[in-house]
């Protein structure tokens, strides 16, 4: 009966982290809007939700906290109780950061002459939503060849993080007045490219939660021969 109620809450706790992925990837979507668009109530509405996530946090963290007090898990179950900390970790900055690019939105106005660098921003964000999409449907399917994949994506998004930093620096070289405004763009494109950061993190210890092993995804050594095609 132990062993039953206690796969019943691994379950349960598997569940309440999927949930927490899909709000999370709600901000990331509505993240990516106020950057589009432009719109400061949106951002700040965004800005201003972080303590959902945090309390959804804290209660996963609570339950892994209960499984290993209450019961007696083996090394497999806590190894899935550990990595399972581990990736609400990253989780929960991944929602941090968005509120960190929104709040950034909200206080400096973008101009005109920045879209060009706020496109690309926008478009290295999308590819981070996809690489967080894919890493939450490996942790739930175990899918450890999936989660291997999203190193690949997480290139691209190291090399967009150059091209914006480069553009900006052009742009403050070429229009120094505006160089706050230009400063707060190296923010946003730091946060994203922390972002996909997080994703990979969340990738690997779903192989270690899988295997026991605990890869580094940004070593080329670990690279599968395979492109990156995210989720299906």
């Amino acid at each position: 009966m132990a062993r039953k109620y206690f796969d019943q809450e691994l379950k349960s706790l598997t569940k309440k982290i999927t949930e927490m992925g899909d709000a999370i990837q709600s901000r990331i979507e509505l993240t990516i809007q106020t950057l589009r668009t432009g719109n400061v109530e949106l951002a700040r509405k965004v800005a201003g939700s972080d303590s959902v996530i945090d309390r959804m946090e804290h209660e996963n963290e609570k339950l892994c906290m209960n499984l290993i007090a209450s019961q007696q898990p083996i090394a497999g179950d806590l190894r899935i109780i550990a990595a399972s900390l581990k990736i609400l970790t990253d989780m929960e900055r991944e929602a941090d950061q968005c509120a960190d690019i929104c709040e950034i939105l909200v206080t400096s106005g973008m101009a005109d002459s920045q879209r060009l660098p706020v496109n690309h921003i926008v478009n290295t964000l999308e590819t981070v939503q996809d690489m967080f999409s894919s890493a939450m449907d490996s942790y739930l399917s175990r899918d450890v060849q999936q989660a291997r994949r999203i190193c690949m994506a997480d290139d691209a998004v190291d090399a967009a993080f150059g091209k914006v930093v480069l553009e900006v620096s052009s742009a403050i070289a070429h229009n120094p007045e505006q160089v706050m405004h230009d400063v707060d763009l190296l923010f946003m494109i730091k946060y994203v490219e922390r972002m996909g950061d997080h994703a990979t993190n969340i990738a690997e210890w779903v192989i270690y939660l899988v295997t026991g092993e605990h890869p580094d995804l940004n070593d080329g050594e670990e690279m599968p021969a395979a492109g990156y095609k995210g989720s299906d």
